[in-house]
């Protein structure tokens, strides 16, 4: 144990020192087309490895919602055969897995595809590892019951949620601010079920192609060991430099009036969400916005929100907001509980208090509580390979600079009460709000 506790106290020390000095992403672009990004960390002999493709939710056509989401849950159901290695079922899988002493993941999000593999670097783990994933990657079977099977349990799941006051107002808050834009998709049992598996075998082979795969490194690797491993991880997949475009797809658009949604439903405490487009994930003004937001409702007790609605008024016992900035521009959101005989009031207080917040901005002294509360926070933004690899990952999606680490504070540091205020009133609208309430009766 005491063994143990020493190796956890050099790692630490690692992150913090590197997030006190230059953190170096090096990139390049493979000759098969695809994008790489490396922070060579040699504290832990592992590595995590994260490849994203442009195949998130936004590409479910509007009568296959669920389609991406449903391709990531069966990439680990089955691998065919291929020249001496055999056909694999999900149990086989599973068991390689744990024989590597690594692990495996797909998941979809709105915007992407993504593939994360974590191993260990030794060369006898780590090769059967790599070899795994391409083929995971390459030739997913997405067995015809087996997607029978996790289609009704998934319908069986939005069944469940659909008893739930918070799921009920995610979802139709989330039509009313995107609108008929792809991030408001919402899979259903009528757009499952028309979902076969030969769908999304053919979503998987326009989607994930190496040519269009973003590859984000890091661990004990250094250039030359990274490059021999991506071309391992690519190499099942067809070999070409140039992909075919995916359709253009539109952008989300702004709100023309505010809009309010009352839903009755049996539940002690009301479920309020107010909000409308934001930011893109490249926006300019993101620093600003996350410095202003701290202020407005991310900074928990220490929050105007929380002042105004919590502490002066004891309408809710929490009151938060927040952007969920995207490849297209995801949604700004304030959410509350309360009494629904008191959700009119809180509603009027949260509303107010944005409106004070866009039109002036944060006092010096909110300002630079805030910053010294993220910047002094920052260490635990970077203090595992998990969460680099989530930073890099971020960068190489969303363009972003290559120094956006290592220049993080200073962003934070030289922000004026004028550029936040300017930020939050040429992003946000308080007269253009959607309102969403699901708890009372109306």
């Amino acid at each position: 144990m005491k063994k143990i506790q020493i190796l956890w106290f050099f790692v630490l020390c690692h992150f913090l020192t590197m997030s006190q000095a230059a953190i170096p992403i090096e990139t390049w672009t493979m000759s098969n087309g695809a994008k790489v990004f490396l922070i060579s960390s040699p504290a832990l002999p592992m590595v995590d490895i994260q490849i994203d493709f442009d195949g998130g939710s936004r590409r479910d056509p509007e009568t296959q919602q669920g389609l991406a989401q449903a391709t990531a849950s069966m990439i680990s159901k089955g691998v065919r055969a291929k020249g001496n290695q055999p056909a694999l079922d999900e149990n086989g899988i599973g068991e390689a897995w744990a024989d590597f002493g690594a692990s495996f993941s797909a998941s979809a999000t709105s915007d992407r595809i993504s593939f994360v593999l974590r191993s260990l670097t030794s060369p006898d783990l780590l090769d059967g590892a790599i070899a795994l994933a391409a083929r995971l990657l390459a030739q997913p079977t997405m067995p015809a019951d087996i997607w029978k099977t996790e289609r009704d349990r998934w319908i069986a799941s939005i069944k469940e949620a659909n008893t739930k006051p918070a799921q009920v107002a995610s979802r139709a808050y989330e039509k009313q601010v995107f609108g008929n834009h792809p991030y408001g998709y919402e899979a259903d049992a009528q757009n499952l079920n028309r979902l076969q598996a030969s769908d999304l075998l053919n979503f998987h082979r326009v989607h994930v192609q190496a040519c269009r795969a973003h590859v984000s490194l890091v661990g004990a690797l250094n250039k030359a060991q990274a490059q021999a491993r991506v071309a391992q991880l690519l190499s099942l997949l067809p070999a070409s430099n140039v992909c075919a475009p995916l359709p253009t797809l539109p952008e989300v658009q702004t709100l023309k009036a505010s809009n309010e949604q009352l839903i009755a439903f049996e539940s002690a405490q009301a479920h309020v969400l107010i909000g409308q487009p934001g930011i893109k994930r490249n926006s300019p003004d993101f620093f600003a916005l996350t410095v202003g937001n701290y202020v407005l409702g991310g900074g928990g007790f220490v929050s105007r929100l929380t002042e105004q609605v919590r502490e002066k008024r004891g309408l809710s016992y929490s009151v938060y907001s927040y952007f969920s900035p995207a490849r297209h521009a995801g949604s700004f959101t304030i959410g509350l509980q309360t009494r629904p005989d008191q959700a009119k009031q809180a509603i009027e207080i949260a509303k107010s208090v944005l409106q004070d917040f866009v039109r002036d901005g944060p006092t010096p002294a909110e300002l630079q509580a805030a910053k010294d509360n993220l910047i002094g926070g920052f260490a635990l933004r970077i203090d595992s390979n998990k969460k680099l690899l989530d930073n890099i990952a971020s960068i190489s999606w969303n363009g972003l600079p290559l120094d956006y680490l290592e220049t993080w504070t200073q962003q934070i540091e030289k922000l004026t009460v004028e550029q936040v205020k300017d930020a939050f009133s040429r992003t946000l609208q308080p007269d253009r709000m959607v309102t969403v309430v699901v708890g009372g009766k109306f």
